[in-house]
C-alpha cells in the first residue's frame, strides 16, 4: 500500500497539469485581436451575396466605419461576396453607398469567430478602379468622354444590371427548361455615346452543372432601359 502512494500523487500532478494548460490554452481564444493566420485563399460567395447574412455584414461595415470615420455613409447593397477562412471566417465584401447622394463603391473586410459571437472591421476604404469611367457615367451622363471602348470594373453596378439583363435574355431565347445562372462577368467594357451607354461583357454562366461562356452587347437607354444588341457563345 506504501508503494502505491507516490503513484496515487503522480498521477494528480500529471491530471492538474493537464487542466492548466488546457485552461491557459482555452483563454487564448478569447483575445478578440489576436493574429489571424491564413488558411485558405478567397472564394466568391454569389449565394451569400444576396443573403441576409451578408447584407447585415455589409451594414455592420458601413456603421462601423460611419462611427470611426464620423461619415453618414448610407448601405445600399452588397454587389460581390467573397470569403477567406481564416481563425474564422474573413468577408471581402464590396459594397455599394450613398455619400453626399452619389453611389459610391467600397471594400470592406469583416473578420468574424461565431463561436465567440467575435465581430470586426478590419478594412474600409474606396473600391480601386482604374478606369475613367464612374458608375454615374455608366448610367448615362453626358460628360465629353471620347467615344472609345474603355475597360471597367466587372463589380461595378451598372456591369452587374447589363449582366443580369443579357442572363435573362438569353434564358428567354433558349429552349431550356434549367434556368441560366450568372456565374461571373470574366470581362467588362463600355463606352458612353450621347444618351446611351454600351456595355461589351464576356458572362460565364452555368446551366446545372454545364458551364458556358456568352459574348454579349448590352445598350442602355437614358431612361434606365436594357436592350441586348448582341450576343453569341463562346466556345474558346
Amino acid at each position: 500500500m506504501r508503494a502505491s502512494k507516490p503513484l496515487h500523487c503522480n498521477f494528480l500532478l500529471l491530471l492538474f497539469l493537464t487542466l492548466v494548460r488546457s485552461s491557459l490554452g482555452a483563454c487564448s481564444e478569447f483575445q478578440p485581436h489576436a493574429p489571424m493566420a491564413t488558411l485558405g485563399g478567397l472564394r466568391d460567395s454569389p449565394a451569400a451575396q444576396n443573403s441576409v447574412e451578408t447584407d447585415a455584414l455589409a451594414r455592420f461595415a458601413v456603421d462601423e466605419h460611419n462611427k470611426k470615420q464620423n461619415s453618414l455613409l448610407e448601405f445600399v447593397r452588397v454587389v460581390r461576396a467573397q470569403e477567406q477562412v481564416v481563425a474564422g471566417t474573413l468577408h471581402h465584401l464590396t459594397v455599394e453607398a450613398i455619400e453626399a447622394g452619389e453611389k459610391k463603391l467600397y471594400e470592406a473586410k469583416v473578420w468574424v469567430k461565431p463561436w465567440l459571437n467575435f465581430k470586426e472591421l478590419q478594412e474600409f476604404k474606396p473600391a480601386g478602379d482604374s478606369s475613367s469611367f464612374t458608375s454615374s457615367d455608366l448610367g448615362v451622363k453626358k460628360d465629353g468622354h471620347k467615344p472609345g471602348w474603355q475597360s471597367v470594373p466587372a463589380h461595378d453596378p451598372q456591369v452587374q444590371d447589363a449582366a443580369n439583363h443579357a442572363i435573362k435574355t438569353i434564358q428567354q431565347r433558349s429552349n431550356s427548361l434549367v434556368p441560366y445562372v450568372l456565374h461571373e462577368v470574366a470581362d467588362a467594357k463600355a463606352e458612353v455615346i450621347d444618351d446611351s451607354a454600351k456595355f461589351n461583357l464576356l458572362l460565364k454562366v452555368k446551366r446545372g452543372e454545364k458551364e458556358e461562356k456568352f459574348k454579349v452587347e448590352v445598350h442602355k437607354n437614358n431612361q434606365g432601359g436594357f436592350h441586348v444588341n448582341q450576343m453569341e457563345q463562346d466556345h474558346s
